[in-house]
């Protein structure tokens, strides 16, 4: 069931519960951590922030994971054309998603394994 909120903090909050995965591309492992910080930080005061930080979580933690797959897969040449498809699959759903929660609906990524419940 979506999680529709009207409270501009929840939905700010929520939003950076998403786009704190970009912190990735500066620090290692920083799309998962930023997340991560945002939902321990703000978890007990905002439910939308609950669930949608465990959706950002799950899925940067799953994104890790296929990208992990696919270095290997570079030198069989497949993994030169998944690698930048998925690169560019993590961006756009990354905004997406935010963009649904500053309208403050939640939403679900795609290919996720669902690691926290």
């Amino acid at each position: 069931m979506e999680l529709i909120v009207t409270d501009h903090d929840e939905k700010t909050w929520g939003m950076m519960c998403h786009f704190a995965s970009f912190l990735g591309f500066v620090v290692p492992l920083g799309n998962i951590l930023g997340p991560l910080l945002v939902y321990l930080m703000k978890k007990d005061i905002y439910r939308f922030v609950e669930e949608q930080g465990k959706e950002s979580i799950n899925f940067q933690i799953s994104m890790t994971i296929y990208l992990l797959i696919c270095i290997p897969l570079i030198f069989a040449i497949v993994g030169i054309i998944i690698l930048p498809a998925l690169l560019i699959f993590w961006i756009t759903v990354v905004i997406v998603a935010a963009v649904r929660n500053s309208e403050g609906r939640s939403y679900r990524y795609p290919m996720t394994i669902r690691f926290i419940q």
